[in-house]
């Protein structure tokens, strides 16, 4: 291969290392856009920030100070977090696409969708290319007006994410009747005991650590409820040898004193501490992500979080597949004992090493896919779409970025190898 050949290759695998270490952060980017400075503390509060910096292909339907504050004055947060999730669609649409939508409307999934509390097409929502150079947007519930219309572009970053202001929030008939109860209305019993965790929930009543978790929940509270299946398994320890004090330990480590839904979990890097935390590092949890599935880490072994059973801030409660036992109750799990180095010559029997716990570390199936969306479209599609045109767009690279070092270093590496072929050649 020539030189002038390799230097292709060198530019060509610059590009993919600058592409692979970029991603967003939402609330980062909007901080340079004080119109939208409600919008974005919402999107803290609900944590459905941190949901949207999981997605790789997104756009955000934003409205500005005066829509916000006219909503979320009427509303509770979690009847807020529902509205705002019908408004994150899991596509990429720039002002460019939304004027050349195939036949001139089409039904696009939102996160609110992925919920599981979306029946029919409450989660979906109708983008309509209207005649004049506008675009509507409502829901995609058969009847539904398209009250609210494109305003202007925020940001852009190519297939990625895209922001884009909207003159109205988007209300899908039934979202606001959608049971939000309060957080000191949560029957935590009543929840775990419908999601067969019933073991769970009753070692709770009786040793009063229930009263522990209802204590939390207005401040924030999130449950990992193990099912009774694994109250079952091989390797779970007899509770009932456990002293009081042991048993209460065992139950607060189960509940973290704060609100986590499932796109927090995912992004959450350092321990998080229980309700039986009382030092640094003491009775925490780690989690690792792989696709779609998480799954949390004790010291002693591992357990897939496998549904939400409830969200609705400041709570959450998730099943888990096996019983979270602490390391500072039942210590760390035991490390495989190394495989003897082959020899010539007889040598002492070697002494027994301790087999693994039942419970050591294994990789976690993926949890499953959200819903795909409907084939259909409305009928009635309008015709001669104008052209659209992009207002405060932006394509650059820089603001609201956080780095992907797995894909990054394996693009590194391979950049380097072409840099070295250019140079020795």
């Amino acid at each position: 291969m020539g030189a002038f050949h390799r230097l292709n290759l060198l530019h060509f695998t610059l590009s993919l290392v600058v592409i692979a270490v970029n991603g967003h952060n939402i609330t980062a980017i909007l901080e340079g856009f004080p119109d939208y400075s409600v919008y974005n503390s919402f999107l803290t509060q609900t944590k459905l920030a941190d949901e949207i910096n999981t997605r790789e292909t997104i756009t955000c339907l934003v409205l500005n100070n005066g829509a916000m504050s006219a909503l979320t004055s009427k509303h509770p947060l979690s009847v807020v977090k529902n509205i705002l999730s019908l408004h994150v669609l899991l596509d990429y649409y720039d002002p460019q696409k939304l004027h050349k939508i195939s036949d001139g409307t089409t039904l696009t999934t939102t996160l609110y969708q992925t919920t599981g509390n979306a029946p029919g097409n409450l989660g979906f929502v109708n983008i309509t290319d209207l005649q004049g150079g506008k675009v509507g947007f409502g829901s995609a519930i058969p009847g539904s007006k398209l009250d609210s219309s494109y305003t202007k572009s925020v940001k852009q970053i190519p297939y990625n994410i895209s922001i884009l202001e909207i003159s109205a929030p988007i209300i899908a008939p039934g979202i606001l009747t959608a049971p939000a109860p309060s957080s000191s209305g949560v029957n935590i019993t009543g929840l775990l005991e419908k999601a067969g965790c019933k073991t769970f929930a009753s070692l709770l009543t009786s040793s009063g650590v229930l009263k522990t978790y209802e204590s939390a929940l207005d401040k924030g509270l999130t449950v990992f409820a193990p099912s009774d299946e694994a109250f079952k398994a091989e390797g779970v320890p007899d509770l009932s040898k456990l002293t009081n004090a042991e048993q209460v330990s065992l139950l607060e480590y189960h509940a973290s004193p704060d609100y986590k839904p499932k796109g927090t979990l995912k992004t959450t890097k350092d321990p998080i501490s229980t309700l039986a935390t009382n030092g640094a590092g003491k009775y925490d949890l780690t989690v690792t992500t792989a696709g779609d599935s998480m799954t949390l880490h004790t010291g002693v072994g591992p357990s897939r979080v496998a549904e939400a059973v409830f969200d609705s801030p400041p709570v959450a409660i998730f099943t888990v597949d096996n019983v979270l036992l602490p390391s500072e109750l039942f210590g760390k799990s035991p490390s495989p004992a190394p495989a003897p180095e082959p020899v010539s010559s007889p040598s002492p029997t070697p002494s027994l090493s301790p087999s693994p716990s039942p419970m050591s570390e294994a990789p976690s199936p993926l949890a499953a896919s959200p819903p795909a969306p409907p084939t259909g479209t409305p009928v009635g599609s309008p015709a001669d779409s104008p052209a659209g045109s992009s207002e405060n767009s932006t394509s650059d690279n820089a603001a609201g970025h956080v780095s992907a070092p797995l894909l990054g270093t394996i693009i590194f590496t391979v950049f380097a190898a072409v840099v070295s072929s250019v140079i020795l050649s």
